[in-house]
């Protein structure tokens, strides 16, 4: 009996960790998942891209390191070039008059004189929660190279000749290049709005009184407060526009023309019509280079202008 008091009197144990210690664990293993998974679907496969660059493979058989080889042969095809220069076309076309049509908009939109602002912004932004293959399907009805397409209907009012859209050099870039800008214009429209919407009205008042024009308050006050949104869609937007692939797949099908190839789309056909998995790994590889140096040039090329 006197065991079992002394038992009762003993100082309770005390844990190992502490509360807070528990409290990071707890916050870890709640966040783990995402982690996990996007080690599984997304570092994996990258760090898998990067070996198989050097490697010939067919996706079946034994893996073969040949080194730099497919590195030459992808630099050395005349239509990864073709890709190149097609990716790069677009990308003008396609994305940066976006860009500016957006700020625009954007202005526009926060303007006092628009009525209905709630449903223009709607409208704005609805082309990009809609379906891209949708899109590039009735984009490819409203260019259909025959007399009754949309625009051939609406050239042929101005007595111009039907355009071969699906097959000319440059009908199926400017095809392509009005579904990306169609679609993504509205994206980045909502958020230079919200740009717009975070500058303070007492900035533009101040400038009312000094007696700046439109011009002015744009110049001096919108788009230096704008300055890392732009950054932003800069950014967002070339390595989007490099990475074009739904778009000219449904548009040009799986012949792979020449006039409306990207380099995704190349990469595509090396990998699963041409079963060389080393060499599309080998362009990933390369388009991962190129995209890096032309964001770069393109943050400080808008870091200079919206100064």
């Amino acid at each position: 009996m006197a065991q079992i008091q002394v038992e009762k009197q003993l100082p309770p144990r005390k844990s190992s960790l502490s509360q807070k210690t528990k409290n990071a664990i707890n916050g870890y293993l709640y966040i783990s998942p995402f982690f996990l998974l996007f080690a599984v679907f997304g570092l994996f496969p990258i760090l898998f891209s990067f070996y198989l660059g050097f490697q010939k493979w067919n996706g079946l058989g034994e893996m073969e390191y040949v080194g730099f080889q497919n590195f030459k042969l992808i630099l050395e095809d005349p239509l990864f070039w073709k890709a190149l220069g097609n990716t790069m076309i677009m990308w003008v076309l396609g994305t940066l008059p976006q860009l500016l049509i957006g700020i625009i908009l954007a202005y526009a939109l926060n303007s006092a004189l628009i009525k209905l602002k709630s449903f223009f912004r709607i409208s704005v932004f609805m082309p990009y929660v809609t379906s891209t293959v949708a899109v590039a399907i009735v984009f490819g009805i409203m260019f259909n190279s025959q007399e009754f397409g949309l625009f051939n209907a609406i050239l042929g009012n101005f007595g111009i000749d039907p355009v071969s859209w699906s097959t000319s050099e440059w009908g199926v870039k400017m095809a392509i290049s009005t579904m990306v800008f169609w679609r993504w214009v509205g994206y980045n429209t909502i958020i230079y709005l919200a740009g717009l919407q975070a500058i303070p009205n007492e900035l533009y008042e101040a400038a009312v009184i000094d007696g700046a024009t439109t011009r002015q308050k744009i110049q001096y006050i919108t788009i230096p407060m704008l300055r890392p949104i732009i950054i932003f869609t800069v950014f967002t937007s070339t390595i989007g526009a490099l990475q074009l692939f739904t778009e000219p797949l449904i548009f040009i099908g799986r012949t792979y023309r020449q006039e409306g190839i990207t380099v995704v789309l190349y990469l595509y056909r090396e990998a699963f019509a041409n079963q060389a998995f080393g060499p599309a790994s080998a362009t990933a590889i390369i388009l991962f280079l190129i995209i890096i140096v032309i964001s770069s040039i393109n943050v400080l090329v808008a870091n200079r202008i919206a100064r």
